[in-house]
């Protein structure tokens, strides 16, 4: 990782989002970009949340954080798991991800910003692959709602 941009440690911190699915999502991420895509948290909790098809979700978590870790040229930061605020580049995967479903522009511009690179496409699709999973098992997304 390259490029550390010193004022995202001075941007202020985000609210968490209200719904269960979100946070879910938030703290899988968290758990994911700190101990590893193997992290057992973070499939505990994917699988309490959706039970029996905790799979695809799970799976698709895991590859847009491999793809984020590949394609992005800055670091991004992420709070401990036990924070009651979400950092900005948190907030912005997340907004990114609900956007995903319904406005593919948006998204990638967010997600272009979190990574400061063009090439967003993989995050992207997997971003848009996690949403789609989160909604088809009953579960959506819905951030601040």
């Amino acid at each position: 990782m390259s490029d550390h941009n010193t004022d995202d440690l001075s941007a202020p911190a985000r609210p968490l989002p209200g719904g269960r699915s979100d946070r879910i999502l938030l703290f899988a991420v968290r758990r994911i970009a700190v101990h590893g895509l193997d992290d057992a948290h973070a499939a505990h909790a994917i699988f309490t949340h959706f039970g029996l098809g905790y799979r695809r979700p799970l799976v698709l978590i895991r590859a847009m954080m491999a793809e984020i870790a590949r394609a992005s040229v800055l670091t991004v930061m992420v709070a401990p798991c036990c924070c009651t605020r979400m950092t900005r580049h948190e907030a912005t995967l997340l907004s990114a991800i609900e956007a995903g479903l319904d406005d593919a522009p948006r998204a990638n511009a967010l997600l272009g910003e979190l990574m400061g690179t063009h090439d967003t496409l993989g995050v992207l699709t997997t971003a848009q692959a996690v949403a789609q999973s989160f909604f088809d098992l009953g579960k959506p997304l819905s951030l601040y709602d």
